[in-house]
């Protein structure tokens, strides 16, 4: 070992500390965050006027009242609510349904997720939740962590926000491009446009699911200019129809309208909402996609560019259409008959590039937030691949992206219209926005601390307005809302099945682990030949000896001479800062070289490859030893404390054979090692040179070393789940059957795909829960 100064890592840079950051971030979510809501123009005149639910008179109440319904859906949802207020509710910098429920979980007792699901019994309190457990409790703080219904009904909430929002990634994408390909209506016959217009979508569609694996950062650049010329183009044409045609459209502005299009319309007016509701369409994702980006950005990109451009693109396509009565049905009601003839063809080409960025947004927003579902236990496990180095939230789920793909194209092939398509997508994201007001309702009263008249002003405001727009979307269900119902059940179905099985395994883990008492009656040598190199013995219990590892050595007769009780916990926040990563404890007297080791990760960290972490595992048990770990002489059944450890303060510095040293070296301070084969590892520690290291330290650290170079090996469970004899049929069918089925086809955890196989042992057992 070499006494020498180690030099930590620095502290991470964070996303937009400078003005020129947020600038170049803000430019980035036009093309990833904003696509959607960008292109929402190309159909919500049109499907507000789709069908026989209202008609265009020359009066232009029905237009105005269109009108003023878009401007105040679009000012009050997306402007007030999302931009100004829920932004503000990021967990961490990570938006999403899901972020909310961890948010509420971190500071109420309330999770459902294995282990206790909030972050008390694993990560240090902030200081806003601890303030406000020190001050007086809230009624609805106490009813919450009293009534274990009100959990559940909390959980079944934030996951029917996730399935909905997966429902809309699935109709939006069908949705923005079929719209902008209809436009070749305008330019060629009818017959011909019935057998160009499918094909050309779907043809779309899969570039667009097949450019998904490039990943966000270079997908933004690459959308983000599309998005700025479609924006500029449809407020110029805008704001040239306003001039040209009707420039006094602005009077549509005030909400009196609203009141003479319902009383005039009257329940064809109240069905036509589930159109007029696209218009704020995209709001969602935005919100699911802050962690790419942050918030200063996003509420500068739409503040600035996107909201005026929406505004003056709505009030130029009324303009247009309050002149214009001549129309052979109400389809033709849309955005290319307000485009000036001479620049329609220009218009539709970028129009078809905008709305594949636009399904972009939806995209990305249900990749971050199945990836938040499968961290929680919430979603069986799938292969996530980090497309950016830098931004750990820009991921890509192969799995998920080619389920989308053909989800996609068959709702599009299904139904060959927008008009049901864009009835579907209304049900889809009314729902998403009802899940996210009443969450954040709560986030406003259990974690901002504010009074619960703020939250039920907060809650009646919103939630009127969005039940209105439900109770429209929902009487068109025979008309395709339907689709997100079905969508949503089957990924509820999934969800349920996978976090029950999930809890019922945990539960039978903790029911069955072995004493510490024991362990300790085995003596120092555990009753068998301790032989070299370190045992990983992964579990998922943070206290106790799992029941894998007694059923290990009583089937066999040697064991390692260093033993690590890992646990691999996903915890309910964003990220763990580095220097809390790991907790390291330690199991009965030194001599027994047993220790325990917590690594937690927050659903968007990003997990070491296995020589990085095999590194930094070492280095914090040998931290732990020289921090005063090995002080422990005796051992008290539950008296097993973890203490947080930095893995940089003693680095390990390896080397294959008598090839060169990784790090600086000074041999006249090395203890002498024992020689090893020329294959084998070897492994020295480097210590600050203010350590004051005794023998036994200096001894217990020799061990790790030693076990270090023999190698190390990875005992893994490999567990079958069975209902128990007496279960009942329903539960046998989800655990036998739907359980076992997502097990075998979900990948297990990310850390156990890093493990060398040749190191790998698995210990099969069977669940019987």
């Amino acid at each position: 070992m070499d006494l020498e100064l180690a030099h930590g890592a620095g502290a991470p840079r964070k996303r937009g500390d400078s003005w020129a950051a947020v600038l170049l971030l803000a430019y980035q979510s036009l093309g990833v965050a904003y696509g959607d809501v960008a292109t929402s123009p190309l159909y919500v005149f049109k499907s507000a006027f789709a069908g026989d639910d209202i008609t265009h008179t020359a009066g232009n109440e029905e237009i105005y009242g269109v009108l003023s319904f878009v401007f105040w859906t679009l000012t009050l949802i997306s402007l007030l609510k999302y931009v100004c207020i829920v932004l503000r509710a990021n967990d961490g910098g990570e938006g999403g349904t899901f972020a909310l429920y961890s948010l509420i979980c971190r500071h109420v007792r309330a999770g459902l997720l294995p282990g206790g699901g909030n972050s008390d019994d694993l990560m240090a309190d902030d200081k806003d939740a601890a303030a406000s457990r020190r001050g007086a409790v809230s009624r609805a703080r106490t009813v919450l962590e009293r009534y274990r219904v009100l959990q559940r009904l909390l959980l079944f909430f934030a996951l029917l926000g996730t399935c909905m929002l997966i429902g809309d990634g699935v109709l939006t994408p069908a949705l923005s491009v079929f719209s902008a390909v209809s436009g070749l209506e305008l330019s060629m016959e009818k017959a011909q446009h019935k057998y160009v217009g499918l094909p050309v979508t779907c043809a779309i569609l899969v570039c667009l699911f097949a450019l998904q694996h490039y990943g966000t950062h270079r997908v933004g650049f690459i959308f983000a200019p599309i998005v700025c010329i479609w924006l500029l183009c449809i407020s110029m044409i805008g704001l040239y129809n306003i001039i040209h045609w009707n420039h006094h459209v602005y009077r549509a502005l005030s909400p009196y309208y609203m009141y003479q299009f319902l009383k005039k319309t009257q329940k064809g007016g109240w069905l036509s909402l589930g159109g007029i509701l696209l218009c704020v369409t995209g709001s969602e994702a935005m919100y699911a996609d802050l962690g790419h980006f942050s918030q200063r950005s996003i509420q500068i990109a739409f503040i600035s560019v996107v909201y005026p451009a929406l505004v003056l693109a709505y009030m130029g396509q009324a303009a247009y259409i309050s002149q214009h009565h001549s129309f052979e049905n109400s389809y033709h009601i849309g955005f290319y008959v307000s485009v000036p003839e001479k620049l329609r063809w220009p218009v539709l080409v970028i129009a078809i590039l905008a709305s594949v960025v636009g399904s972009q947004a939806i995209i990305t927003g249900t990749f971050s937030i199945i990836k938040q579902c499968s961290a929680l236990s919430c979603f069986p496990g799938v292969k996530i691949v980090h497309t950016s180095s830098t931004v750990h939230g820009q991921i890509y789920i192969p799995e998920i992206n080619w389920i989308l793909m053909i989800l996609c194209l068959a709702v599009t092939i299904g139904f060959n219209n927008t008009k049901h398509l864009a009835n579907a997508q209304g049900l889809a994201v009314i729902t998403v926005m009802l899940v996210t007001t009443c969450l954040m309702s709560l986030v406003i009263v259990l974690v901002w601390n504010k009074s619960i008249f703020i939250a039920l002003g907060f809650l009646i405001f919103f939630g009127s307005i969005e039940v209105m727009y439900f109770s429209a979307s929902l009487g068109k269900f025979h008309e395709g809302a339907w689709v997100p119902i079905t969508l949503s059940f089957i990924f509820m179905v999934v969800m349920s099945v996978w976090h029950y099985g999930t809890i019922k395994k945990y539960e039978f883990d903790v029911q069955n682990k072995v004493s510490v008492n024991w362990l300790l009656n085995l003596g120092p040598s555990l009753g068998i030949v301790r032989v070299r190199g370190i045992g990983l013995i992964h579990t998922e219990l943070m206290s106790g000896i799992p029941a894998i590892f007694s059923h290990f050595v009583t089937n066999l007769p040697a064991f390692h001479q260093v033993l690590v009780f890992l646990c691999v916990k996903s915890v309910p926040v964003p990220h763990v800062e580095p220097e809390e990563r790991f907790l390291v404890g330690r199991i009965g007297p030194k001599e027994y070289r047993l220790y325990r080791v917590i690594v937690r990760y927050g659903y968007r960290d990003v997990q070491q490859d296995d020589l990085e972490f095999e590194k930094e595992l070492i280095n914090s048990i040998a931290e732990f030893i020289r921090s005063g770990g090995s002080d422990q002489n005796g051992f008290v059944e539950g008296s097993e404390k973890l203490s947080s450890i930095s893995s940089g303060v003693i680095p390990l510095w390896e080397e294959d054979g008598a090839g060169e040293v990784d790090g600086p070296a000074s041999p006249n301070k090395e203890i002498n090692q024992q020689t090893v084969a020329p294959q084998r590892k070897k492994a020295r520690f480097v210590l600050p040179k203010s350590a004051q290291v005794d023998a036994e330290v200096r001894s217990e650290l020799q061990d790790l070393m030693d076990a270090r170079e023999a190698g190390m090996s990875f005992i893994l469970g490999h567990s079958h789940m069975k209902a128990k004899s007496g279960s009942s049929f329903v539960k046998r069918i989800v655990i036998n059957f739907f359980y076992e089925f997502l097990r075998r086809n979900s990948r297990g955890p990310s850390y156990a795909a890093n493990i060398p196989h040749a190191s790998t042992l698995e210990v099969g057992m069977v669940y019987q829960v």
